[in-house]
């Protein structure tokens, strides 16, 4: 809802009087904005020409404890205010903006917390995680150690270790830890795999939601251990070539001879495929980072003969026995990996069609497809691709229509490339259509064609599991808000047509964003839920971050007090300006529900996600559980 509505001229002459009778009508919301920012001399100047003090708390609603609020001052300082200008502390006429303090973690006083608590608490959100990486990271001592020690004190290789020395079993434990991770790091990308897994028991004690951390992890792994094997096979060469220079040169060594150069090839490969999945490559240039990944095909196949070439050969025979046998561990991994792949083209090709376009303000393009077999469940997400655009890239987005509904849609921000191209291709850029509808045309009557959609998926994603919980806490920011649009609507469903009970009996749901017309996006959803919220199943929590224009406030002023909705959103709830106080947040949905285990579910910053991560484990204890669920893609 817009939030320029239509006052009165009655209204607009008694504004614009107040402002010009007493001649501050320069002194608005933007400068009350910045005002906290500004020093408190300048401050106390400046007011205290202002005559009267103009009132700024009819811009806020009621009070909240979730909310950085304003309080009424006109007569009444707050205690504890000093009126010396510039006193610490005082930051002119809004010094009565500030946060409410921290709620302690651990409720009402300071009750110790054992350490059986404290571990206890851990592994509500940390615990299935730290044991699962820590069973990885000794997975890896221990191959190495067993490797390194093996050839170490093996009367195999004596004449070996006497010419390389420490060089051949630092090679060896490397090498064998390398074998491992390459047989790994295809399983965590097949989202196929994963999406079933997590569906199993299995998944309480694997965190599969973090199959792309763990991916990457096991990259990192395979650089670092390259590098150990790389640099322990140099001082080899060199070794060599003194102790046998007739039969070893050590640029033959490392440039011509069969390790040598299938090894700084696998090298050369792994340093690529790394540099360009960095966030600052991958983010900006989506397309580098697709292509030059698939070099992992060149590095497997280099990977499969490295070590067929019976470099440094035992004491006694078999000398050269199961050397080229590096294939076999990745060779079930891979397998697995081309049945994924072949699966996406299968899915990928099935008939889609492309049902309705619509553009929303902040740029942002929802996309509405049908397609034949197609079952999703709430808060998956799936990877969209349009060849007109890019035949190779696959983007992942996630589904805000529910599983109730006919069709499928997404919600895509024109932000990268990529976005900007598909939205350009559906007529919805800047000089398109703000709508398109199957066999309608857009909204001046003209049929567009348009371009060919492919999905794969549905793939399972954490907010799948919102219905698992009694109790959930949805909190999106911007754009993040789409996985919860999906959970939302089924909500809705479930609520007006029960089909089968449902264990969910509450849900908050917090979305932050920067600017009004963002809330747009999902209003008439949310006007639905309301309104027909007879039993309060729903609490909505909607909060602006961003400043406002002049006209805005001046709006705001008038309509706030006597509108019975939200002048931003058009919700009963008002909107808050500013971000919500956690802390109060997470107080009072424990103390709402005690002994309850309750998820908390968020798409959006990964510093905002920090935050609500720590509060989770903050307030877990007693009783209640806040168990932390993130979108990861």
């Amino acid at each position: 809802m817009s939030m320029h509505r239509k006052t009165s001229s009655t209204q607009r002459t008694a504004a614009t009087g107040a402002s010009a009778g007493y001649g501050y009508s320069s002194y608005d919301q933007t400068q009350a904005n910045t005002l906290a920012n500004r020093r408190p001399d300048a401050d106390q100047a400046y007011l205290a020409k202002q005559r009267p003090v103009t009132n700024y708390a009819s811009l806020i609603p009621p009070p909240s404890p979730t909310y950085l609020r304003m309080q009424e001052t006109v007569g009444k300082p707050r205690a504890g205010y000093n009126n010396t200008p510039g006193a610490p502390g005082n930051r002119g006429e809004l010094a009565h903006l500030r946060p409410l303090d921290s709620v302690p973690a651990g409720g009402e006083g300071n009750e110790k917390i054992t350490l059986f608590q404290k571990i206890s608490i851990w592994m509500i959100n940390e615990g299935n995680r730290g044991i699962f990486f820590g069973v990885w990271i000794l997975l890896h001592v221990g191959l190495f150690g067993l490797t390194f020690f093996n050839f170490y004190y093996s009367d195999n290789f004596i004449t070996s270790r006497n010419i390389v020395g420490l060089g051949l079993p630092i090679a060896r434990g490397a090498a064998l830890v390398l074998h491992v991770d390459a047989g790994m790091i295809l399983l965590p990308v097949c989202r196929t795999l994963i999406s079933w897994l997590r569906s199993t028991p299995l998944n309480r004690v694997v965190p599969f939601d973090k199959a792309i951390t763990f991916h990457k992890a096991i990259a990192w792994s395979i650089l670092f251990f390259t590098l150990v094997h790389t640099f322990a096979h140099y001082s080899n060469f060199y070794l060599l070539s003194r102790a046998a220079p007739d039969k070893y040169q050590f640029w033959n060594l490392m440039f011509v001879s069969g390790p040598g150069y299938t090894g700084h090839i696998m090298l050369v490969v792994l340093i690529v495929m790394i540099v360009t999945a960095l966030p600052s490559v991958r983010t900006k240039k989506f397309e580098v980072f697709w292509y030059w990944h698939h070099l992992f095909l060149v590095f497997f196949f280099f990977f499969s003969f490295h070590g067929a070439y019976c470099l440094l050969t035992p004491d006694r025979p078999p000398y050269c026995k199961d050397i080229s046998s590096f294939w076999k561990y990745w060779v079930t991994s891979g397998f697995i990996y081309l049945l994924e792949r072949l699966a996406r083209e299968w899915r990928a090709h099935q008939k889609t069609v492309v049902s309705r376009v619509i553009l929303h303000p902040s740029n942002v393009v929802e996309i509405q497809i049908k397609k034949e077999n197609c079952h999703p469940l709430a808060g998956q997400y799936i990877f969209l691709c349009c060849p007109e655009v890019s035949l190779w890239q696959w983007h992942p987005f996630t589904l805000t229509s529910a599983p109730e509904e006919d069709y499928i849609s997404v919600h895509i921000r024109v932000a990268g490339d990529f976005t900007k191209e598909l939205a350009k291709k559906l007529g919805c850029d800047s000089q398109g259509a703000g709508e398109w509808e199957e066999n309608l045309g857009d909204r001046n009557g003209l049929v567009k064609v348009l371009p060919r959609i492919m999905i794969d998926g549905p793939f399972g994603a954490a907010s799948e599991d919102v219905f698992k919980y009694e109790v959930t806490v949805l909190f999106g920011a911007g754009i993040g808000v789409t996985p919860f649009a999906s959970v939302l609507k089924s909500i809705w469903y479930r609520v007006n047509y029960p089909t089968k009970p449902t264990k969910l009996h509450k849900v908050y749901f917090f979305w932050v964003c920067r600017d009004k017309e963002a809330f747009e996006w999902f209003q008439s959803l949310l006007l639905a839920l309301e309104s027909q919220d007879l039993n309060q199943f729903i609490e909505i929590h909607t909060f602006l971050t961003g400043r406002l224009r002049h006209s805005e406030v001046g709006n705001l002023m008038i309509n706030e007090d006597s509108a019975f909705a939200d002048t931003v959103t058009g919700l009963r709830a008002r909107t808050r300006f500013g971000r919500p106080n956690l802390d109060v947040e997470f107080d009072r949905i424990r103390e709402s529900h005690p002994d309850t285990d309750i998820g908390v579910f968020f798409c959006g910053p990964k510093r905002m996600g920090r935050q609500l991560h720590t509060q989770c484990t903050k307030f877990s204890g007693g009783g209640t559980s806040f168990f932390w669920n993130k979108e990861n893609f």
